[in-house]
């Protein structure tokens, strides 16, 4: 299951968050990067500290 980020501009140019944990381009699904639990934390901890 995949969920676009709350800051897309609109549904054509989304970025979507899957369980299990992956990162793909709503305008390219079928390239998708897994990230392991740890590997997404340290994203996300990246980017709330660039905010």
């Amino acid at each position: 299951m995949w969920r676009k980020s709350s800051y897309s501009a609109n549904a054509m140019d989304c970025v979507e968050i899957g369980r299990g944990i992956g990162i793909r381009d709503s305008k390219a699904p079928s390239a998708q990067l897994s990230l392991s639990a740890d590997a997404w934390s340290a994203f996300l901890r990246a980017i709330k500290s660039n905010a």
